[in-house]
Parts: C-alpha cells; sequence; structure tokens
C-alpha cells in the first residue's frame, strides 16, 4: 500500500447493521496522533458484527450474525478483497457458518482456513479459503453439548469466540453456556477440528468464558468471563495444547454493585499487560502481567467515554487502544503508557453507528 506511506493505519469496524449502520466502515488511524479519518464502507453485507484480516493482507473475512441464512438456521461468513491502495473492500462471497448467530471468526497462519464461532448454534466450523480469496463449503462442523447452572444463559451451548494458538496447531473456543473452554487440534490438511486429548480446560460455573488471548511468550493464555465479570490465567503447555489455571481476578472495582458484563480481551504486544472491557461498568480494567509467572497486578480502570465497549483493538505497534462503544456510536482512542500500561485519553473520538470489532492493518511503504 504506497498512498499514504508508513504515517497510517487502516482500522477496519465491524457492526450491527439494524440501525444507523451500512456495514463494514474503513478508518484511516494517523500513527503519531491516533486520530481517525473516515475512508470508506463496504455496504450490503448484514451484521458485519466480527471481522478478521488474511495473512497475507489482501483478504477480509465477516461474520453473518444472522439467525437464518439461505433458509436455514444459520449465520454465514462473507470474503472480501482489500484494495492495496485505499484499502477498500470489495465483496467476494459468502458461505453458511452451519449454525445460528456466529459471532466470532479466525484464520490461521497459513492463510488456509477460517473457523468460525456459533454463539446461537453453539458449535464451531472450519471453512476453506480458496485461491482467490473466496470460502469454499465448510470442511469441518462440531456441535457443542450440555449446559451449566444459569438458568437464563446457559441453557445450552454458545460457542463465543475461537482463537488460534500462536504455533497455529490448536484452536480454543471458549463456550460461555457450558463454563469450558474447548481445544481442538488443527489439521491443516483436511480442515479438520479434532478434539484434543485434553478437550477441554473447565472454568468456574456460572463464569461464561468469552473471549481468549495468547501471551507473546506463548507461556500463558487468558480468558474473559462475561458472566460473573473475571478475568483468568493460564499456564499454556503449547506441546500438548493444555491450559493450567493461575488465578482468576475480578474485572470491576470492589465498591461497583451495578450490572456489568465482560466482552473483550487482548494482551498487548509487548506481553507486558493484558486489557479487558467491561460493559455497565463501560471501563477498560488493566493490569500488569508478571511475565515469568504470568500472575497479574491491578493497575487500574479507564472510561471508555461511551457506553457498552463491546471490542476494543490495540494497534499493530502497541502505541493506541482503541475502545468500539457500541451504544453510543464512538471510538475512543487512547494512548497506552508503556511503562505502567495505563491509558490516556487523545481527545480523538470517530463517530461509527454501533461499532463493535476492531481491525488494524497497517500501511506499509
Amino acid at each position: 500500500m504506497t498512498e499514504h506511506n508508513n504515517e497510517e493505519i487502516l482500522v477496519y469496524i465491524g457492526t450491527y447493521t439494524q440501525g444507523e449502520s451500512e456495514g463494514i466502515y474503513v478508518y484511516r488511524m494517523e500513527k503519531s496522533s491516533g486520530a481517525l479519518e473516515f475512508a470508506s464502507v463496504a455496504k450490503g453485507v448484514e451484521n458485519p458484527s466480527f471481522l478478521d484480516i488474511h495473512p497475507q493482507h489482501r483478504y477480509l473475512y465477516a461474520v453473518n450474525e444472522v439467525g437464518e441464512f439461505a433458509g436455514e438456521s444459520s449465520g454465514a461468513v462473507s470474503a472480501f478483497s482489500i484494495d492495496e491502495n485505499t484499502g477498500e473492500l470489495t465483496f467476494l462471497n459468502q458461505q453458511p457458518s452451519g449454525g445460528a448467530a456466529p459471532c466470532h471468526l479466525s484464520i490461521d497462519q497459513t492463510g488456509q482456513f477460517v473457523l468460525v464461532a456459533n454463539y446461537g448454534g453453539g458449535s464451531v466450523a472450519s471453512l476453506p479459503i480458496q485461491d482467490d480469496g473466496k470460502l469454499g463449503e465448510a470442511t469441518d462442523f462440531i456441535q457443542h453439548q450440555g449446559s451449566s447452572v444459569n438458568p437464563r444463559r446457559q441453557k445450552e451451548p454458545h460457542a463465543h469466540s475461537i482463537t488460534i494458538d500462536l504455533a497455529n496447531r490448536y484452536a480454543f473456543a471458549p463456550d460461555l453456556g457450558l463454563d469450558k473452554i474447548l481445544i481442538y487440534k488443527l489439521d491443516l490438511t483436511q480442515g479438520k477440528l479434532i478434539p484434543n486429548d485434553e478437550p477441554w480446560a473447565q472454568v468456574k460455573a456460572g463464569a461464561g468464558p468469552r473471549h481468549f488471548d495468547f501471551h507473546p511468550s506463548r507461556k500463558y493464555a487468558y480468558v474473559i468471563n462475561e458472566l460473573d465479570s473475571t478475568l483468568i490465567a493460564f499456564t499454556y503447555d503449547e506441546t500438548h495444547g493444555t491450559l493450567e489455571e493461575i488465578e482468576t481476578v475480578s474485572t470491576l472495582p470492589e465498591d461497583f454493585s451495578g450490572t456489568s458484563h465482560c466482552a473483550d480481551l487482548h494482551v498487548h504486544p509487548s506481553g507486558k499487560f493484558v486489557y479487558g472491557s467491561n460493559r455497565g461498568h463501560d471501563s477498560i480494567v488493566i493490569f500488569a502481567i508478571d511475565e515469568g509467572t504470568g500472575k497479574l497486578t491491578y493497575v487500574g480502570h479507564e472510561s471508555t467515554q461511551g457506553k457498552t465497549p463491546r471490542n476494543f483493538g490495540i494497534d499493530p505497534t502497541g502505541t493506541f487502544l482503541l475502545a468500539a462503544n457500541q451504544s453510543t456510536d464512538n471510538i475512543v482512542t487512547f494512548r497506552i503508557d508503556q511503562q505502567t500500561g495505563e491509558l490516556m485519553s487523545t481527545g480523538h473520538v470517530a463517530e461509527v453507528p454501533t461499532p463493535v470489532c476492531l481491525k488494524m492493518l497497517p500501511i506499509s511503504s
């Protein structure tokens, strides 16, 4: 991408389209200030709530978070090409996700498969990426089974994300309905998800695991729990794909008594910090990571200056955190203190209807 040299980062924003949103929004973020400038929007795509970018940076994939697709109880996944000069998206094709309300996807590091988690369907699937970026029909589909203790939210499985480890060997699917993180071996020759020898990690009953991230050292992993507003640190055995809990910490201040539900979490690229979002308290919680043990030390909370921070993103250089406030239709840019992990408002706010997911792509010179 040559047009703007190395001074900007493309920001792709997934949304819900029931209201004012027209689809997937593309913004440019100025690297020194964190200011966002509108570039384009890919219209005509329904509820592209969660996105991921192909490792070669030529394609973008979005879930279509709907309950019915092509007459079936299913959502879909849509493929787009990325214009190398402008960053604009061009629709390529879409395929069924196999289950209702897909809410998360990830792409393996070789760029051969998209893995998708279906929240409503309580299932996961694997879709092959063809040479032209289009999606083929699913090569695997796994229906989760079971329930947990919350009668309103956990009567059946709800796969809430699927994240591939840094060695590209295992996939981890936190299921909010089961209070389990299901673990799959990746078979990249057949596009299969094979239950691991140790097929899941159990979390506390009623926790509701949601999003998952790895420490860059590959020694630790972290999950954020939607229902009980906690974050769990694990040691990670990369050889066997297994997790062992280190500790559980609250994402909320001790004196908070309202209703709040966690959403997203990200480990800072430096490995020094982990951040989580609270919807209700409307904040980002900040923890420092002990890189020798994986344990967490509370640093603070920062208001997202809006309501319902469903997702957020940290830019590839680790300089800025962008908080997507779903209910107030804005994205707020914070500068990250590289020593403490604290967040400082830059004063830059972009108005975007129902922003849900942020994915960033550096513009190379």
